[in-house]
Formats: structure tokens, sequence, C-alpha cells
């Protein structure tokens, strides 16, 4: 089930990145804040046995590496607009959860990373000087795992499975080529995790974030 969700974010990923060029350029970094609500967790020891609960997820969106992302667009002459987008998130499970559960790590942190294919629409100067626009996208999870649990822990990247997002802000014009922005942003993504010694876990993570950051468009 886990190769299959992979191949098929893939396969979005891949069919999206062949649209047409655009034609103007935009990159735009960002930083903020991202929060995450509770999700189940479920899966299996590495030295046999179940386990299933609802944690409680923790952001902690300026401890270090901090919350940041990068996002670049094509825009057509149309202001429809085609991109890719890389988000460093963090979800770390709270100490309660952890010890009910039986691990002495276990974090999403280096980072819960999300690759999608946007497409955006933007309304160039609708309210006054700011541009207003949303877009949502497709892609994978690349989250780094750090779990252990017992004598075993995992620790690294593992392709967990697909992700979306959903964004919604407005930016304001320095000059022809520089802007400054705030958004909304809501992702979404289904992760199998493989742990070290035969185990596995499964959960869904969403975030929400408050994002602000600089764009440069040629």
């Amino acid at each position: 089930m886990k190769s299959f969700k992979c191949r098929i974010a893939a396969a979005t990923l891949t069919a999206a990145l062949a649209g047409p060029a655009a034609a103007e350029m935009e990159l735009s970094l960002y930083s903020g804040v991202q929060t995450l609500p509770h999700s189940n967790l479920s899966g299996t020891y590495p030295a046999g046995g179940s386990f299933s609960r609802h944690v409680k997820w923790n952001g902690k969106s300026f401890a270090a590496p901090p919350y940041y992302g990068a996002r670049a667009m094509w825009w057509r002459p149309s202001n429809i607009g085609w991109g890719v987008e890389f988000t460093h998130a963090k979800a770390y499970a709270s100490d309660a959860d952890m010890n009910a559960l039986g691990f002495s790590s276990l974090e999403f942190t280096d980072g819960h990373n999300l690759i999608t294919v946007n497409v955006m629409k933007r309304w160039p100067d609708r309210w006054g000087g700011f541009t207003p626009y949303a877009g949502a996208g497709l892609g994978v999870a690349v989250p780094h795992v750090d779990a252990t649990v017992g004598a075993s822990r995992t620790y690294g990247y593992q392709l967990t499975g697909p992700a979306a997002r959903l964004t919604a802000g407005a930016k304001y014009d320095l000059n022809d080529k520089w802007a400054v922005f705030g958004e909304y942003q809501f992702t979404y993504s289904d992760n199998d995790v493989d742990l070290n010694g035969g185990g596995s876990m499964k959960t869904t993570l969403i975030t929400n974030a408050l994002n602000f950051g600089l764009s440069y468009k040629f």
C-alpha cells in the first residue's frame, strides 16, 4: 500500500511538471508560525506487538532548524501559474504520548518535508497595491524520521506518502522586481513509516501556518 501511494503521488508530481512554461518567473522564500492538530498514530513495534494512540504534536516553529519554505512559480499572461514548492515543517510528539507509547524519541524535525506541484491564480492590484492569490498543490512527503523505541532507532529520510496543500494570501510590490507577502497555508500528508528492525507506524499530519516572505520576479 505504501509503495502504491508513493507511485501515485510521484506520477502526479511528474505530470504537473510537464505543464507549459510561463511568461514570468517568481521565486519566493518564507517562514512563519506552524502548528499541528492531534492525529492518530498506529503501527507495530520492531520487537513485536502493536500500538495505537491519539497523539499531540508540537510544531516549535522557531526551534532549530526553524520552519521555512521556498516556492518557484511560472506565471502565464492569464495570471494562472504553475510551480513547485518545498516546505520544511516540523512535528514533535508530546512527552506524555511518547511515554505512553514507549518511545524515547518520536519526531519529524529535520524536518517534515513536503514537495508539491502547485497551480495558483492571482488578481493583480485587486486591493489597491495588494495582489491577492490562492492555489493548491499535490506531491509527496519526505520527512526525516527520528523514532527510538527500546534499543531500536530509526533516523533518516523516508518517502512516506502523498501530500497536499492549500494556500491563500496577498503580496505587495516594493518595485518591479521585489515584493513582500503574507499568507495562510494548510498542508495534509499521509505518512507510512518503516521502523528499523521490522516495525512500522502510520499517521496523518496536518499543518496550519501563517507565512511571511519575500518574492523576486524576472
